[in-house]
């Protein structure tokens, strides 16, 4: 059952504000960020074959070279232009599949935390229910505004917490599901933030998988700390 991984690098990381010029090649204790991933996906041994989403001619320079530093080029890996925004990235990298797979992990390279352990939990489910994300329960009380922007003397709404799951990668799916999803998605020119949102669009229903190891993504400067912290703690 061939299952290929796609890499997304290709974020503009504008929340950086410029401290990181480039997030997914960043260092993190002395490794760019992008190698976490690739070790973890390949000490799964549930990978056959990777796509890598880079975001220009530049970036997909140092990816290269960052395969063959960290010795990567014994793994099948390609590398794909992305788009303009993260469902356009996934669409690009989908439509560069062929025939012969049957499962697709999409990851964000911004989340270097991810575990082996839990990738393999991931391959666990898509096997058997042919949608399934990593995910974590929120532990904060949630409220919700009535008015984008407006945030003085508003009601605030309540909202179940036990019922809420904040979403992390990998999301891993059947490649033809997953395939006509995001078809659906650029056909009607919808809108989504992740992958089991372009699932959903078709009716395909995603499996959560409580993620037991911290899986923060680099998303703002103050997120740099604590991620090299995680990644210096043993079979984190």
């Amino acid at each position: 059952m061939p299952s290929i991984a796609i890499l997304l690098a290709a974020g503009s990381g504008q929340r950086m504000q410029g401290q990181v010029e480039d997030k997914i090649l960043a260092s993190i204790n002395d490794q760019p960020a992008l190698v976490y991933s690739l070790k973890a996906f390949a000490r799964s041994r549930v990978i056959d074959s990777y796509l890598i989403v880079y975001r220009d001619e530049a970036q997909k320079k140092a990816i290269e070279a960052i395969i063959v530093a960290h010795g990567f080029s014994h793994l099948k890996i390609q590398v794909v232009l992305g788009g303009a925004e993260r469902q356009l990235s996934v669409i690009n990298a989908l439509n560069a599949i062929d025939g012969n797979c049957d499962y697709v992990y999409i990851h964000d390279c911004a989340r270097p935390c991810i575990h082996t352990e839990a990738i393999k939990d991931v391959h666990s489910a898509v096997q058997e229910d042919q949608a399934a994300s990593l995910a974590h329960p929120v532990a904060d009380t949630i409220k919700r505004i009535e008015t984008v922007g407006v945030l003085r003397k508003i009601t605030l709404e309540d909202l179940d917490r036990s019922r809420l799951w904040a979403m992390e990668t990998p999301q891993a799916f059947a490649f033809k599901g997953i395939l006509t999803a995001y078809q659906n998605v650029i056909k009607k020119k919808l809108t989504i933030t992740d992958d089991s949102a372009a699932a959903a669009t078709i009716g395909l229903k995603t499996t959560l998988i409580p993620n037991k190891h911290p899986n923060p993504k680099l998303t703002t400067p103050t997120d740099l700390a604590y991620i090299e912290h995680l990644l210096k703690i043993p079979n984190s």
